[in-house]
């Protein structure tokens, strides 16, 4: 128990060090969590350091990211960094930055946003159980601020339903938050009662007691059936006078680093040869088969959700790693036809599309290629969730159906307005837009080996079919769908208005207008080569979109002539721009002023003007 209480001690110290050769960070949150880590690095965690994927590790997460100094200095410990390194905490060029990120080899996702650790262990947990089928235990440090967070709830929830006795949470309860004290301060019980009401084992310890924390960590391993919870009570700074249990501290270092290093007792230099991890077992994978992708023939009327679902079935069948999340809405993303056809490869989620998204986040980080679906105006509730999958250099493919007024009469509580704003402002995301259902198919595959974050919108209703089976559209491109050397105006659409934008045409064609048609089913990237030979040729661009006019459609083919490279074209955009209500589809584009009569007007004052 000595050497543990100097490891606890040196944990400290190096977070200490670490902070103060930054001039900031988060020493005083490291040290309460100190003893705990020590405890679970030397005799629990179960991790070869040097082969982090290793499939067979443990998996540590910190939910509790702005403590890094801690893990900075239990990485320092194990020898997987050296004292240079740790002292180059939060500068440039750092692969120590001020909360993880997978810039580390031993980070596999991103922390830092409060409440996304427990989230995403949960999803881990379940890959564990579920997918992999090998005995890796995981572990999560969480805060006690972070428990006010919904999120840490929706995890809870999913893991005692699931009986995820493959995971273990360590809460450190300081007491103290960033402004001053937590909710429930030291009240272990309050905390107690809401966890085990979750179907938790919750296990109560002093957080400075290595025998204590000791007891309850192997309490926590012995468990079957159900996760466990530790709740540990500690001191904020612990171990220095100055800071330990004082208000004021969070997120600095320490007053005078030199004296606290003496006051803990002063530099040491252990090293932990880390337990190896049991690799009895091989990790499970599911058998490929061909691809057998479903088709439509032209001029049947499909809606592109029913297409996206058959399309996934198809891809599970072809493809082993592939699996899917939803939101309680199945019957409607239409992933229930993969829920019924590879069960064990679903995951339903309930309403709770923050941990659907942390799950499938926790799955792709064990190399399964997750695909989530929800309704697009609820993916809003889990955008932190996507933009830190981002920050983890995570590859999910999610899709929103419902979008837009074309939805009809359910009205604007579940229509999907502001997705494409919100998916296109993701860092190196995709965003797709399909208008029938062969497309859909298409671009369901192509999002598979897709890096990054990709999004596919998808709509309600039934729509008809305008490309033959089998032709293919790569991501980033468009396709010309009317065309002339007598354009006069550029019309460009994607999804529903695609066929708004066709009827457009076809009017004005009988007017002695000609409109080139574009149908931009890539949002993100946008085929710029084809717009900018639009308005060289039309000099007049119309689009029209099924969403807000804010960052969607319209802004993207805006975006094109941004570099300022070649004068930009006239541009009309037409877009949803008054509150929607409860109408039939059609009565809803028509009052959007996104339909085919509103397209033609704007085409025709473009060309009068």
């Amino acid at each position: 128990m000595g050497w543990m209480t100097e490891l606890g001690q040196q944990l400290r110290v190096d977070a200490v060090r670490a902070a103060a050769a930054a001039g900031s960070g988060h020493p005083t949150s490291s040290m309460s969590a100190a003893d705990l880590m020590s405890v679970l690095l030397t005799r629990y965690l179960r991790y070869d350091v040097a082969r982090p994927d290793d499939p067979h590790n443990d998996h540590l997460l910190f939910s509790k990211g702005h403590a890094s100094p801690l893990l900075y200095a239990m990485l320092r410990a194990t020898g997987a960094i050296d004292f240079d390194e740790l002292m180059t905490y939060r500068r440039l060029g750092s692969r120590l930055e001020g909360h993880p990120t997978p810039r580390l080899p031993w980070v596999e996702v991103a922390t830092g946003s409060l409440g996304q650790g427990l989230p995403v262990g949960v999803g881990l947990g379940l890959t564990g159980a579920r997918l992999d089928r090998l005995p890796y235990h995981v572990w999560v440090l969480c805060g006690d601020s972070e428990l006010a967070e919904g999120s840490i709830w929706e995890a809870f929830e999913q893991a005692g339903t699931a009986g995820l006795d493959n995971l273990t949470a360590v809460v450190d309860v300081n007491r103290l938050g960033q402004r001053g004290p937590t909710r429930h301060e030291w009240d272990l019980d309050a905390y107690s009662r809401r966890i085990s009401a979750f179907g938790w084992r919750v296990i109560e310890v002093d957080g400075h007691d290595i025998a204590d924390v000791d007891r309850a960590f192997a309490q926590a391993l012995s468990t079957t059936g159900r996760p466990q919870a530790i709740l540990a009570r500690t001191r904020k700074g612990r171990g220095v006078a100055a800071v330990e249990d004082q208000e004021g501290f969070h997120g600095k270092p320490v007053p005078d680093a030199e004296e606290a290093v003496r006051e803990l007792g002063g530099v040491r230099d252990l090293t932990v040869q880390v337990t190896q991890p049991d690799r009895s077992g091989t990790p499970n994978r599911f058998p490929d088969g061909n691809l057998d992708l479903p088709t439509y023939q032209v001029g049947e009327k499909a809606a592109t959700r029913t297409a996206f679902g058959k399309a996934l079935v198809a891809l599970g069948g072809a493809r082993g790693d592939v699996v899917a999340l939803d939101g309680e809405v199945a019957d409607s993303t239409r992933t229930e036809y993969f829920a019924a056809k590879y069960p064990e490869r679903f995951f339903e989620c309930y309403i709770a599309e923050q941990q659907m998204i942390s799950a499938a986040t926790a799955m792709q980080a064990r190399g399964w290629v997750p695909y989530a679906a929800t309704f697009a105006a609820f993916m809003t509730r889990a955008f932190d969730f996507i933009r830190m999958a981002a920050v983890s250099r995570a590859n999910l493919r999610l899709c929103g159906s419902h979008v837009g007024v074309a939805i009809g009469q359910d009205g604007p509580s579940q229509m999907g307005l502001e997705d494409l704003a919100m998916l296109r402002a993701v860092h190196g995301s995709t965003v797709l837009c399909p208008c029938d259902a062969n497309q859909t198919a298409q671009l369901t595959v192509a999002m598979a080996d897709r890096k990054g974050i990709s999004y596919m919108r998808t709509n309600r209703g039934d729509t008809p079919v305008i490309y033959a089976p089998g032709e293919r559209f790569p991501i980033g491109g468009s396709r010309v769908l009317r065309e002339s050397t007598a354009d006069k105006v550029a019309i460009v659409a994607a999804g529903v208005t695609v066929h708004q934008a066709l009827a457009a045409a076809d009017r004005l064609a009988t007017e002695g207008i000609q409109a080139r048609v574009i149908d931009a089913y890539s949002v993100k990237p946008i085929d710029a080569d084809t717009l900018r030979a639009a308005a060289r040729d039309t000099g007049r661009i119309v689009t029209v979109e099924d969403h807000w006019p804010e960052g969607g459609l319209g802004d993207a083919v805006l975006d094109v002539w941004a570099d300022g490279t070649e004068p930009p074209p006239r541009v009309h955009k037409l877009a949803v721009r008054s509150m929607p209500a409860s109408a039939k589809p059609d009565e809803q584009l028509r009052a959007a002023g996104i339909d085919a009569d509103a397209i033609v007007a704007a085409a025709r004052a473009m060309i009068g003007g």
